[in-house]
């Protein structure tokens, strides 16, 4: 089969190949993407994303049990997705940084997109 789009699509394949990260890094990021894509630990990110919180209100926001919440907590903490921090008897839960709430945005603007009018 043939390239309609020879020159450019060469070009093309060419920039990504010398572009693409390396192959730990490709790694890292898939088991990023693993933590966040499961419902329950998407939903207690939507819910840090607010600011702060113990798990007994990430609980309330997201939905679950305190200790389902907080078993997805310590998948998302281990993964650097999250951190904790101890105030007295309770460990309060934030994002990591700001570029974990720059995906989340992003995500939530992607799902508004009409993208079945670009594949028509």
């Amino acid at each position: 089969m043939t390239c309609n789009h020879e020159p450019e699509h060469r070009i093309a394949a060419e920039l990504a190949k010398k572009n693409m990260p390396k192959e730990e890094e490709v790694e890292k990021l898939s088991g990023l993407f693993k933590a966040i894509s499961e419902p329950s630990r998407l939903k207690i990110l939507f819910a840090l994303r607010q600011g702060e919180l113990c798990v007994q209100h990430v609980a309330e926001a997201a939905g679950g049990t305190q200790s389902a919440v907080s078993h997805q907590l310590r998948i998302l903490k281990a993964n650097g997705i999250v951190r904790a921090r101890r105030e007295g008897q309770n460990i309060l839960y934030s994002l990591a940084d700001g570029h974990v709430v720059a995906v989340l945005e992003l995500a939530a603007v992607h799902l508004k997109c009409d993208m079945g009018a670009e594949n028509e």
